[in-house]
């Protein structure tokens, strides 16, 4: 090494000036060791250079913070939201894990006991249990049963989930519960009822509105509604098609409610015509109080 270019101070990195370099900071053109280095689409960069470019970053993402929200809220950005079926896989996780419990001897029956539905819980007096209206989905006759259900849920969640959003989805969920109780509690009094078929029809006739509404090919979809339609009928399925054509007929008003009513400005109009729907629903079990007591 020449007295020259060892006495240069550019041929060194100047935060080890003991390590010969001869790569430049693409910021401030500074020679910098590896160690040194970030790498960056446009080259590397010094340790100080990326301090200086993160704070300025944060100053950015602070002031548009501010910004947005000193803005109008019609007027904001819409956020990115979580495109993961979350909702969806809390469903099935439970509603899988309480199939096991209830597996269990004593215990498990116990379980299915305080979950399953029958009209007579829903009659004013000691036995008054509403909760079994939305509990009924979380309790199954066989492996078979859940697995279809799950199965149904997951693969119509991980589509419905994301378009809807998981309040939404899940209200869907729900209320096409209380639709397929509701519908056995005033065509089949007395009559005990499991599963979560009811709520996965709701979904079914859910996705057959938006999809006509959005103009997609609901084909399939209505093939499907249509096979499990006969299988419903089929004689000795002991399937309860009331509970299927109750989750079916809410999912399908539901539905109808999120495709009319996608607008910005129309989103208490929307939660408004779910309430209603709910108290609806729970309106009409006022016929079995008054035909059945």
């Amino acid at each position: 090494m020449s007295t020259a270019f060892g006495s240069n101070p550019e041929n060194f990195c100047y935060r080890h000036p003991d390590r010969q370099s001869f790569v430049l900071c693409q910021r401030c053109l500074r020679t910098i060791c590896a160690e040194c280095q970030t790498p960056l689409p446009v080259g590397v960069i010094c340790p100080e250079c990326l301090a200086a470019q993160q704070g300025q970053q944060k100053q950015q993402q602070k002031a548009h913070a501010a910004t947005v929200k000193r803005m109008p809220r019609h007027l904001r950005p819409a956020r990115r939201s979580d495109s993961r079926p979350v909702v969806t896989y809390a469903l099935v996780i439970i509603t899988s894990a309480l199939y096991l419990i209830g597996m269990l001897p004593q215990v498990g029956t116990q379980v299915q006991l305080w979950l399953m539905f029958n009209s007579a819980f829903v009659l004013p007096g000691p036995a008054f249990q509403p909760w079994r209206l939305l509990t009924v989905t979380l309790v199954h006759a066989s492996i078979w049963h859940v697995a279809l259900n799950m199965l149904a849920l997951w693969a119509l969640g991980r589509s419905l989930e994301p378009l809807l959003g998981r309040w939404r989805f899940l209200a869907l969920y729900l209320l096409s519960a209380i639709g397929g109780s509701v519908l056995v509690a005033l065509l089949a009094p007395g009559t005990w009822v499991v599963g979560a078929s009811g709520a996965v029809w709701g979904l079914l006739g859910a996705m057959f509105i938006i999809g006509r509404h959005i103009g997609a090919n609901v084909t399939a979809i209505a093939v499907l509604l249509g096979l499990n339609l006969v299988i419903t009928f089929l004689p000795g399925s002991n399937i309860s098609w009331q509970a299927h054509i109750g989750g079916g007929l809410v999912g399908l008003l539901v539905g109808f409610i999120f495709a009319r009513t996608r607008a910005l400005r129309q989103q208490k109009l929307q939660v408004w015509l779910l309430v209603a729907t709910a108290v609806g629903l729970l309106a009409l079990l006022a016929i079995p109080a008054l035909l059945y007591t």
